[in-house]
């Protein structure tokens, strides 16, 4: 039997975020990606929510040993769930869905510049500039952002080059 994977569909998608090995290319059908505002922090969280029109293109990569600690660790404030049947994938797989029980019903929670940073650098260097596009238009609630870039708040924030601001920014601008 092989290692259950996860399917990633936002900083899990850049790769230099994780030492998962071996990723590969996945889609998730039913689900698209949403901004939340959890009690958390007061900055939204990226997550999934089931969407019958919507598949969302993403990376799967392998937990070996079924190890789920590191990255539920890393994902504390997400649930996970079996979306198995719904990814094209042949391992039994599942998706980190920020968890109900840190859900508010306030939508003012910004998005954090760095954060969105991650995904984007993420979603140009596994599939190329559709990705990123993939990604702005299968991705709903959007809010305004805080541009933190100067003090990054996300823990895992990257530097990005002036091409990749570019392409986020124009896309940004799109849906905003």
């Amino acid at each position: 039997m092989s290692d259950p994977a996860f399917f990633g569909y936002g900083s899990l998608v850049n790769l230099g975020t994780h030492a998962y090995a071996a990723p590969t290319l996945a889609t998730l059908t039913g689900w698209r990606r949403v901004w939340r505002t959890t009690s958390l922090r007061d900055a939204a969280f990226l997550s999934v929510e089931p969407c019958a029109q919507t598949e969302i293109k993403g990376i799967i990569a392998h937990v070996p040993g079924s190890d789920w600690e590191a990255l539920d660790t890393r994902e504390a404030a997400y649930k996970r769930q079996d979306v198995s049947h719904q990814v094209d994938h042949h391992a039994p797989t599942a998706v980190y869905q920020v968890s109900p029980s840190y859900l508010v019903e306030d939508a003012s929670g910004p998005i954090l510049l760095s954060y969105l940073d991650v995904v984007v650098q993420g979603y140009l260097q596994v599939f190329g500039t559709t990705g990123v596009t993939h990604f702005f238009e299968t991705t709903a609630h959007w809010r305004p952002v805080l541009d933190d870039r100067a003090s990054p708040r996300y823990p895992r924030h990257r530097v990005l080059s002036r091409s990749e601001r570019d392409l986020g920014e124009h896309h940004l601008a799109a849906v905003m």
